[in-house]
């Protein structure tokens, strides 16, 4: 994915190398060259991540990081200190003063770019929540401190893979003394058990289990519904720094080398339980907020009035972010005849299993709505025309592939839908006029022969306008 970087060093020639790495990655990249023009730049511009110099005159980037992490716009920026130190005691400063890594100078590419499409991903997770959340017309708590910052990290319920006996008594030994509570398995299938009771704060896998690969247990930890958004600590030998980015790739929040310092795992445990905690609270917040004003009654999802403040807010966000909006627009093939010839109550239940299978078909920040009848919308920040035509066509596909059970039935029913994508990057359209392009485009799929595709920013979208699509129609 793409992402805004700020990179924050006093040397000129530092800059002009990192910028010239993030944008041969297709990175947009900002730049400031002390510490206040990044206060000033970060503020104004709301990067997605900062790369920050440690030792700079002046203002050091301990100084910058505790300020930025006292400033509600800029708080829930991720920042990577880029640093010639190696001794732990700075480690520890810097993730005490807010940092979420470290790179050492001179910065590997390859561990440089894992961590930046990492924390990246990261932060439009969590800043797609903040923003559902203003989207309901609660508070805005985009700048929202979650409490007592040392609360919210006290107490951690953290589950430890870990097979090597003396390694895990001495983590389990620090981690108790600070107040965690720890469970312990020591292979990969107790691991996944365990990792299914609610509560948990942290996971914390050794790379190095005995017989199994700690990577793919992260993958799996990644693909279980109950452990999907829980962070993972890493645990790995200096020697295998270089599985390190494949493991970021995976889904893997954070790491330690061996051999562990309790300082840096505290406070490394500290920041991923207090994340944890913050994520579970714009959940609960979220869910709290929106009543069935905001959700349709029939599938649960949400309806037309929430998606329509929800995409005039990411559309205006454009301006800041500079990042492009896709919709998708789709409807159910021949739905009519569903319920004429199996009646009302299995048409409700098609409609149902329809959105169920492209919920879980789209990524946690798209947003799936019902617009009306057996229409639906998804809206997806952050991704450009290619991408949002690419998981069009494979949630067609997924639609397609397996039949329908309904109870009005014999047998299963065959569905299928036809998509219509479109993409915008100007924050003066209006979500109104997306929506069209959008429907324009679902009217070429369905006369082209539905149950395919057809984008609005392809030359046979503007070739014929569309009409209103009727809900309960074709």
């Amino acid at each position: 994915m793409t992402a805004r970087i700020l990179v924050v060093d006093d040397i000129p020639a530092n800059v002009r190398l990192l910028e010239a790495k993030l944008m041969a990655e297709y990175f947009e990249v900002l730049t400031a060259s002390d510490g206040p023009s990044a206060l000033e730049v970060a503020n104004a511009q709301a990067p997605d991540l900062i790369l920050l110099d440690v030792m700079m005159p002046g203002m050091d980037g301990f100084e910058v990081a505790e300020r930025l992490k006292a400033n509600p716009k800029t708080r829930h920026i991720p920042i990577v200190m880029i640093t010639a130190l190696t001794d732990t005691a700075d480690r520890v400063r810097g993730l005490e003063a807010g940092a979420d890594d470290f790179l050492s100078k001179p910065v590997n590419d390859i561990a440089l770019f894992a961590r930046v499409r990492s924390l990246a991903r990261l932060k439009v997770m969590m800043d797609e929540l903040r923003v559902r959340h203003a989207t309901t017309g609660e508070m805005d708590i985009v700048g929202e401190v979650p409490g007592d910052a040392e609360e919210d990290a006290a107490n951690g319920q953290i589950l430890m893979v870990e097979s090597e006996d003396m390694l895990a008594g001495k983590l389990t030994e620090f981690l108790t003394q600070a107040g965690h509570r720890i469970r312990r398995a020591t292979g990969a299938a107790e691991a996944l058990e365990l990792g299914r009771e609610p509560g948990l704060d942290l996971i914390m896998v050794s790379l190095s289990l005995a017989g199994e690969d700690g990577l793919r247990l992260c993958s799996q930890f990644r693909s279980q519904d109950e452990t999907r958004h829980i962070p993972i600590l890493l645990i790995l030998n200096e020697a295998d720094l270089t599985q390190l980015a494949k493991g970021l790739d995976l889904g893997v929040t954070d790491y330690l080398i061996r051999p562990i310092d309790q300082a840096e795992l505290l406070a490394r445990t500290r920041t991923q339980v207090r994340r944890r905690r913050y994520h579970d609270k714009l959940h609960r917040m979220l869910d709290n907020s929106i009543s069935l004003a905001y959700t349709d009654a029939l599938t649960g999802i949400y309806n037309r009035r929430y998606m329509d403040a929800h995409l005039d807010r990411k559309i205006m966000e454009i301006a800041n972010t500079r990042k492009p909006v896709s919709v998708m627009m789709f409807d159910i093939d021949h739905f009519k005849r569903v319920n004429d010839t199996c009646g009302h109550a299995s048409g409700d239940e098609v409609l149902k299993a329809v959105a169920q299978r492209v919920s879980d078909g789209i990524r946690d920040f798209d947003l799936l709505a019902r617009y009306g009848g057996e229409e639906f919308v998804v809206i997806m920040p952050s991704t450009p025309a290619d991408v949002s035509l690419m998981v069009a066509e494979r949630l067609c596909r997924r639609i397609e592939a397996e039949p329908f059970e309904a109870s009005g039935s014999e047998a299963p029913l065959a569905i299928t839908a036809s998509i219509g994508v479109a993409t915008t990057t100007d924050p003066t359209e209006t979500a109104e006029a997306l929506l069209g392009r959008a429907d324009t485009a679902l009217y070429q799929a369905k006369n082209g022969g539905r149950n395919q595709v057809r984008s609005a920013e392809g030359p046979e979208a503007a070739e014929t306008a569309a009409p209103a699509a009727v809900a309960g129609g074709a």
